[in-house]
């Protein structure tokens, strides 16, 4: 069973931070035919490889983002080593389980039960197609945070996500924004904003000034850290930027760890330069 960690704050998160010189979260998505062929005789070859990165680079990050589909696709197996994996960060660092879950009240609160008080994570990524009611349960555990999807990285976002609404000149995205914002705080609600939309991080802004902002796509998917942080950043600096494959990917032989620290470190450096411009 997992240790019993105390949830982290929006103030401690803000500390950690500046403390570190980076906003930089870890995306922790393990795929078997990527991770170095050295570990498959380990008993659990996932784990070991992301408990191999944890160590790389928890002096780099302020968050880890395990996305649940890359364990849950071993059944039960997977769920004990996500929850080992998460063991494993420890206290120190803000951990959002990215499951993207969303559904009716009832299953909403078994959802946010099971992340918020099985695996003890800080957030989970939450899809709010259905409406407040699928939201609001993860909004009731104190301390805890909803990741809420607005406007995501891939290239389908622009199937809805993009869309104006009729008779207005917002887009979708747009009201999803305002509108989750009058159901929770800035103290347990964050914003999923992909960074390959970086021309719209004005109008974000406009709308959620203060919020925290989950920012994937920088790396592999080609976004700009510093195209983000030009209208990204806030008093607070206010981002959560997301790496995944860029760091854990970045060697597939016995140097991986070394690799894997270099590139989170280049990205540390790159946001060090970043925070002290907003001091």
């Amino acid at each position: 069973m997992n240790t019993i960690f105390a949830a982290m704050t929006r103030q401690e998160l803000i500390h950690q931070i500046h403390n570190k010189r980076s906003f930089l979260c870890v995306g922790l998505d393990p795929e078997l035919s990527k991770i170095p062929t050295h570990l498959h005789s380990a008993p659990d070859p996932v784990l070991e490889f992301c408990k191999s990165i944890i160590d790389a680079t928890r002096d780099l990050c302020v968050a880890y983002k395990p996305n649940t589909a890359f364990f849950e696709q071993f059944g039960s197996a997977g769920w004990s080593t996500l929850e080992q994996v998460i063991d494993h960060i420890g206290s120190d660092h803000f951990i959002i389980a990215d499951a993207k879950r969303g559904d009716i009240g009832n299953t909403s609160t078994m959802y946010a039960k099971a992340f918020f008080e099985s695996l003890k994570a800080d957030a989970v990524t939450v899809a709010p197609y259905m409406g407040k009611d699928s939201v609001d349960p993860f909004l009731q555990f104190d301390g805890k945070w909803a990741v809420v999807l607005a406007l995501t990285s891939n290239s389908g976002s622009n199937d809805f996500q993009r869309k104006h609404l009729s008779g207005s000149n917002q887009e979708l995205f747009e009201n999803v924004l305002k509108t989750v914002s009058a159901w929770g705080t800035i103290d347990n609600t964050m914003y999923v904003v992909g960074a390959t939309h970086p021309e719209l991080f004005k109008r974000v802004r406009a709308i959620v000034p203060d919020h925290f902002l989950l920012v994937p796509g920088v790396g592999a998917q080609g976004g700009s850290l510093s195209a983000v942080a030009v209208s990204g950043m806030n008093a607070d600096v206010g981002l959560l930027v997301n790496s995944s494959r860029q760091i854990l990917y970045a060697s597939s032989g016995l140097d991986f760890m070394e690799k894997a620290h270099k590139e989170a470190e280049k990205l540390r450096d790159e946001m060090a330069v970043l925070i002290e411009n907003i001091r």
